[in-house]
């Protein structure tokens, strides 16, 4: 007789619980009494520091069903747990707390780790150099600077620790408050605070981003003082720093002196040649690499393919990646659709793109950018909304630009609202620019200077003015032309384009005969020169006479 195999039960394992998929339904009498023994053994387990209470009614946190919709719901329910825990005179651990703060940083939770911080008493906050630094940690990477720089205040036996001052220096580079982070180093220097491994990249950063090459020398002598100097994550930081400030030579040097180079290293040689030009040193770089069997990552095919001149190099490297089985990666696919679309090759761009399984707003914009000379900039926009990814400011200065190309007004000013209205981006000076741009060459010069002076919520950059004065230079408005000009004598003294916009303005318009432009000319550039005098004796410029006052004086 056969014997029939009868399939074991399904069960699900989750938080230390097993529950079985196939059980007989119980009655109301015998599921309270698995309830009341289930109350028992927990009252008869030993307690722990992590335990409430033998006040405590049963436990609240434990009691969650083992199958949250999400990890965001799932700490919602314990802080809600805690809360009312609180209210019923239940003092939580301090171990909770700082586990919840842990979970609010790696979610970036901030608003629950607000209220997490609300709920731990303040002495515990101030004395807990453990909570204390996780709450700075978590402000500080959500851009949260000034709370992190109170909690940071506040902080007892701060210099004890070296991972809150690390938090801080990294929130205030984060941001891009890059001499507030280096401030924060020097002061953790005096107080004599001992640096990690963590400190020296942090600062490296804020020297890279504001191009202190003399402060990131210091710190590098601070690096080989502190004995990190074959550490190579340190020193791939110092190759970072070196590289962006301009000294590509000692960038190469500290390269050479990393025994056990990875992908950070070998990227930031690369991205450091990129950046200066050098792409002959940039592919011997990218070759040895390959040779050493470091096997290139996504950023360093996207570094490598965005500088490329030559399309018969990129389609040697678009045959590598191939290969490599790296076509798939999201920055290579959207590097090589900025790379076919620069040299004119628009149906490998599109074809790319079609392809990719996975399209982010980079993406998008690639594409978009590709073919800002065509309607299809349109089509790619609304398929990128109806696909529910979200644009950003690059996309509409792409899709905006696209439009004044092609002289479509109405398209333009209805995506400029959309911008503030559905998606809530604050226009930013390209976007202006864009907008005076199709305005200007639809030659409604009036509407052009009036969303210059009455509806930017800042003072117009030279971008902004520049594209007013090519507006009036095309159509022959002399007024606003002027008044563009002057104002772009004084934002970009040095550059002689607008000089010569103004005046073919003026011989487009006949005062050949009435006016003499080289006069004028004359009368331009000397008060050029008078307001640079003036600048360098930090006095009070002299402005640029217009034609009238001009014609007045003479």
């Amino acid at each position: 007789m056969e014997k029939i195999l009868l399939p074991s039960r399904p069960s699900i394992t989750c938080f230390n619980f097993k529950f079985s998929c196939s059980l007989p339904r119980k009655t109301k009498a015998k599921r309270k009494r698995l309830q009341l023994q289930r109350q028992t053994q927990f009252q008869q387990k030993p307690r722990t520091k992590h335990s409430f209470p033998e006040s405590s009614p049963t436990p609240l946190l434990t009691n969650r069903r083992p199958y949250p919709q999400s990890k965001l719901e799932a700490l919602e329910a314990i802080i809600t747990d805690i809360e009312t825990s609180i209210k019923r005179g239940i003092r939580i651990d301090t171990e909770i707390y700082s586990s919840l703060l842990e979970t609010c940083f790696y979610l970036r939770a901030i608003d629950h780790g607000i209220r997490i911080h609300n709920l731990i008493p303040k002495n515990l906050v101030h004395r807990n150099i453990g909570i204390s630094s996780k709450l700075l940690r978590l402000y500080a990477s959500n851009g949260l600077i000034k709370k992190a720089q109170q909690v940071f205040d506040e902080m007892y036996k701060r210099n004890e620790c070296s991972f809150a001052w690390n938090s801080l220096i990294a929130g205030y580079a984060q941001l891009g408050l890059y001499e507030d982070a280096l401030a924060v180093y020097l002061q953790m220097e005096e107080e004599g605070v001992e640096p990690d491994r963590y400190t020296f990249p942090r600062a490296l950063k804020a020297c890279a981003g504001i191009r202190l090459i003399g402060v990131g020398e210091e710190i590098h002598r601070h690096v080989v003082r502190c004995g990190f100097w074959n550490d190579g994550f340190v020193l791939n930081a110092l190759v970072d720093m070196y590289a962006k400030c301009g000294d590509i030579v000692k960038a190469r040097k500290v390269f050479d002196k990393i025994y056990d180079k990875d992908l950070v290293s070998w990227n930031s040689m690369l991205t450091g040649y990129m950046h200066h030009g050098l792409l002959g040193e940039a592919l011997s770089v990218f070759h040895d690499m390959v040779n050493v069997g470091v096997v290139p990552d996504s950023v360093a095919v996207s570094t490598i393919l965005a500088g490329l001149p030559r399309l018969k190099i990129i389609v040697q490297i678009h045959a590598w990646v191939i290969r490599r089985g790296l076509e798939w990666s999201l920055s290579v696919a959207n590097s090589l659709i900025v790379a076919y679309s620069s040299h004119g090759m628009l149906n490998a761009s599109r074809w790319i793109f079609e392809q990719m399984t996975e399209r982010d707003v980079v993406s998008w914009n690639s594409i978009i950018t590709a073919h800002c000379k065509d309607s299809k900039a349109l089509n790619y926009f609304y398929r990128m909304e109806h696909d529910g990814v979200l644009p950003d400011n690059v996309t509409f200065v792409s899709i905006l630009s696209a439009c004044a190309y092609l002289g479509l007004v109405e398209d333009g000013e209805k995506l400029f609202c959309t911008m503030r209205e559905r998606y809530g981006i604050s226009p930013i000076m390209e976007h202006y620019a864009c907008m005076v741009n199709l305005y200007g060459k639809a030659g409604l010069i009036d509407k052009a200077y009036e969303m210059v002076t009455k509806r930017m919520e800042f003072e117009p950059g030279p971008t902004v003015w520049g594209a007013l004065l090519y507006a009036c230079y095309v159509h022959g408005n002399i007024d606003i032309g002027e008044i563009s000009a002057e104002c772009l004598f004084e934002l970009e003294l040095d550059n002689e384009h607008n000089f010569h916009l103004l005046m073919n303005i003026y011989r487009n318009a006949g005062f050949d005969r009435s006016f003499e432009p080289q006069n004028y000319a004359i009368g331009i550039w000397l008060a050029i020169e008078m307001h640079e005098f003036l600048l360098a004796t930090k006095q009070h410029s002299y402005s640029v006479p217009t034609r009238k006052e001009y014609q007045e004086d003479s």
